[in-house]
């Protein structure tokens, strides 16, 4: 039976559910970790930034990013205003320089889980978010915030006021944000829509209305594409009315001449005919390379970090009673070896970091490094596998929001990414001298940071270089790179031209980086060979090699075996697949 996710309407303020990142996440609601209370480990001194329509809300640490968006905001006014046709003035942006920032928010009641991005309260009119790190990202939430201020005030101006937002399903509210704030081509989206359209199980809109299995953020984002596809987007604002005043069905009827069945028709049948032809070229999750960790429909086994003797996997499982926790499995059987810990079993943290991060294990087997939240920050601690142990806590000054640690081969170091005012960079942690060094310095995103076999080099995904503009606010999309260990030199890796690309590793030999790329709309794994710059597919699964979101780490290679382990999206959840020889 599939999971519920994490998805409410509280006194009608809208929870945007997404990882750590923009793009939304379908979590178990047992992740929300029974009987936590919030708690307020900083004081945050705001400020605020007027601009034309908005206040914006920021404390010092967070002024560049929150001048940023500034402008981000009023461009998206702009935008939303030429679909939606309503004016407003005067709204709240409240910002957060990191999501554990933000976990602490007293802004909002209630408890703010990892999967929550932003909330826009309808009575008060006002957006609370984080900032992602990644600016594109930050953007994006930026954007699907907006889209429900735009919702609030025209309920507002319709008889019956914001009542009629409850008459109305999720999906139809979540769905015409995201679309709204992602235009209409997603492959985030299309990878569910693949995965349901395998198995048959494309939903309806009656059920995508009653029945939890399906997600409507995804969902409705890909139905409301399909609508503004067909009728153009000035239909999307007129049915999005029309359901306020006189209900959803009333509103197809009048606007698109459809009924709710007849609309579903055709959209599962667009749907087939797009995706259809391409899913039969394509090798099935479940034929793709060999089962590690499978599971059951909806759960959600992600984040896999392979042993450096390619024995072990440890990987965060939504299977767990009290939320996702961190396990580890033998890789050759899929046999659970242990559980390293649970947010129930150890006081020294109040939460595994599972959506943006994964854990890295030392070069000799025996320690793993998991970022978690803890009094208020992020820092990486440091588990003896054998025990359970918490052997080291690691924590900088003045970085709240840290992802990715990766051990360097020598054992002596730990880069990871960080972030700092609501900006990331790459830092690295020294054992011996228990001190941080910040190696990049810009606004640029540095994520995923992944050692050469020989300690010389860190590879990382950025968006620096073509496409990037801090005075325009345009945003490359994620490339590679290289940053020289010694000197702190940076070279932008050629060849990535469209599409993301992620998540580096490293071939034991040093002259391969395996990657995560979309760059044909699906996301697959790419090999690039260092010294020619050749690119070439490895995988072409039919639905794709994705973590939780679109940034979230999915993939790991084993240091001595080359033997590649990863996620795929299978059965509405993330099933752990293995690699070898390749």
């Amino acid at each position: 039976m599939g999971r519920r996710p994490i998805l409410s309407l509280r006194c009608l303020a809208t929870l945007f559910v997404l990882a750590s990142m923009a793009q939304a996440a379908a979590i178990p609601a047992h992740a929300q970790y029974f009987g936590r209370n919030k708690v307020q480990y900083d004081h945050f001194d705001f400020r605020i930034l007027p601009t034309e329509r908005f206040e914006v809300y920021f404390y010092p640490a967070a002024e560049i990013a929150a001048k940023d968006a500034a402008r981000m905001a009023e461009r998206w006014y702009a935008r939303h205003l030429a679909v939606v046709r309503h004016e407003y003035s005067g709204v709240p942006l409240i910002f957060y320089a990191d999501p554990p920032d933000f976990q602490q928010t007293n802004v909002i009641a209630g408890f703010i889980g990892q999967g929550t991005g932003g909330v826009t309260e309808s009575l008060r009119e006002r957006v609370i978010m984080p900032f992602t790190g990644v600016y594109s990202e930050t953007d994006h939430v930026l954007g699907h915030e907006l889209v429900h201020v735009s919702q609030y005030k025209i309920a507002e101006s319709v008889r019956g006021g914001f009542t009629n937002l409850t008459r109305i399903p999720l999906w139809l509210i979540e769905g015409m944000a995201e679309y709204l704030s992602l235009a209409r081509d997603d492959p985030n989206t299309t990878m569910w829509l693949r995965d349901a359209l395998r198995r048959d199980d494309l939903p309806t809109i009656v059920q995508l209305t009653n029945d939890a299995r399906y997600f409507p953020y995804r969902y409705g984002q890909a139905l409301w594409a399909f609508i503004g596809g067909t009728w153009g987007d000035d239909a999307v604002n007129a049915v999005f009315r029309g359901a306020l005043e006189a209900g959803w069905e009333a509103a197809l009827r009048v606007h698109l001449g459809m009924s709710t069945d007849s609309l579903s028709a055709a959209w599962h049948a667009a749907i087939r005919r797009e995706m259809g032809p391409e899913l039969a070229q394509r090798t099935a999750p479940e034929a793709l390379g060999r089962a590690v960790v499978a599971g059951d429909e909806g759960d959600q086994n992600v984040a896999p970090t392979v042993s450096p003797d390619g024995r072990y996997v440890a990987y965060f499982s939504s299977r767990g009673l009290f939320g996702m926790e961190l396990f580890v499995a033998d890789v050759a059987t899929g046999r659970t070896v242990k559980q390293i810990t649970s947010i129930t079993t150890n006081p020294h943290f109040d939460a595994l970091s599972f959506i943006s991060t994964a854990g890295s294990w030392s070069p000799d087997g025996r320690r793993l490094a998991v970022v978690v939240y803890a009094e208020g920050d992020n820092e990486i601690d440091i588990f003896d596998v054998e025990s359970g142990d918490v052997v080291e806590r690691i924590r900088t000054p003045g970085v709240g929001g840290m992802a990715d640690p990766a051990w360097s081969p020598d054992g002596q170091r730990l880069a990871f990414s960080g972030m700092k005012g609501g900006i990331s960079d790459l830092y690295v942690y020294d054992f011996a001298e228990r001190r941080t060094r910040q190696l990049t310095d810009d606004r640029e995103a540095q994520l995923q940071p992944a050692w050469s076999p020989d300690g010389r080099a860190i590879a990382f995904a950025t968006d620096a270089g073509e496409g990037t503009d801090f005075q325009r606010l345009t945003f490359g999309e994620l490339r590679l790179a290289l940053l020289d260990a010694a000197s702190g030199t940076v070279r932008l890796l050629p060849g990535f031209d469209r599409g993301k690309h992620i998540n580096p590793q490293f071939s034991p030999d040093g002259s391969t980086l395996f990657f995560i790329s979309d760059r044909d709309g699906v996301s697959d794994i790419y090999r690039l060979t260092l010294e020619t710059g050749e690119m070439r597919r490895v995988t072409r699964v039919a639905t794709g090699v994705s973590g939780i979101t679109a940034l979230s780490p999915a993939l790991s290679v084993s240091r001595a075996t080359g033997a590649l382990l990863f996620t795929v999206i299978h059965r509405q959840g993330y099933a752990i697949r293995a690699l070898e020889g390749v």
